[in-house]
């Protein structure tokens, strides 16, 4: 349904959106990385840098840090201070790429990407080390793996103009995951069987009504959204600079404009919809 390396896209270009050089830096460190990690004295070293716990044992231990801090912050790049995920400032995207951005010239695109990454996990300064191996998943995100096996089988692939390295999808490797973590096998077409979601402008306009389909465009899940009106009564409300359910969120004294007003068009829109119940209730 929708194009499986989007999401890394849009990752991408938040950060390129902020800066050329911070997506230039992000983009240039796995391979080395990889290539620093492949012996022991590279890891070692790799290890200090990354302040880790413990010394580590594989660079993708060290690649999988960096990749969850960016691409959870592109998701939850708000224009307010928020712990959703971890404490973070407001626009931390913007806040990571002026770490990048503030170094000297020549200087290690390691240091760089990690100093960067430690917004994420160390924006209060508590963590004294990282733990990179065998730690408790800070996000709780256990239910979610479960889901993606099972109901949510999401294809995603990385595409060359992404920031992060190219890759594909394959079904073997997915089904395999997922039955060594929960002796269950995806089932690809189960979701579009059930609930449907091809063509879905033209299925919704003849079946569907009373529906806001909500996005901001720095979060990547919003490329799977609906992003244009499907009728009078399923409305598209998108915004340029929105992320993860921004507008779902407690409002602050801080919140810009364009949240405040996407708020208020979301009580009139819903207030309507009662009014035109009860109208007709009235008339029956």
């Amino acid at each position: 349904i929708t194009p499986w390396s989007s999401f890394y896209d849009a990752v991408s270009q938040d950060f390129k959106s902020e800066s050329l050089n911070c997506f230039s830096v992000i983009k240039a460190v796995w391979d080395v990385l990889d290539y620093r990690g492949s012996n022991d004295s590279g890891l070692l070293e790799l290890s200090k840098t990354f302040r880790a716990c413990k010394t580590v044992r594989f660079p993708s231990s060290l690649s999988n840090w960096l990749w969850t801090a960016f691409t959870y912050t592109a998701m939850v790049d708000y224009p307010t201070p928020a712990n959703f995920m971890m404490n973070l400032p407001a626009y931390p995207v913007k806040e990571m790429c002026k770490i990048i951005d503030s170094f000297p010239v020549g200087a290690d695109v390691v240091e760089k990407a990690f100093t960067a990454a430690s917004l994420y996990y160390n924006y209060t300064g508590d963590q004294k080390c990282f733990e990179m191996e065998g730690g408790d998943d800070p996000h709780g995100l256990s239910g979610w793996g479960w889901q993606a096996c099972t109901e949510m089988v999401m294809p995603m692939t990385v595409s060359n103009e992404s920031m992060f390295p190219p890759s594909g999808f394959s079904y073997e490797e997915k089904s395999e995951g997922c039955f060594a973590s929960y002796e269950v096998r995806p089932r690809m077409n189960w979701i579009t069987t059930e609930y449907g979601g091809h063509k879905i402008d033209k299925v919704l306009k003849r079946f569907g009504s009373n529906i806001i389909f909500s996005n901001g465009m720095r979060d990547p899940w919003s490329r799977g959204g609906v992003l244009k009106n499907i009728s009078s009564s399923i409305i598209a409300l998108v915004t340029e600079k929105g992320a993860h359910h921004l507008d779902f969120r407690s409002a602050t004294k801080d919140d810009p404009d364009w949240v405040v007003e996407q708020r208020r068009q979301e009580v009139e829109i819903i207030h309507g919809w009662i009014d035109q119940y009860n109208k007709d209730i009235a008339q029956m």
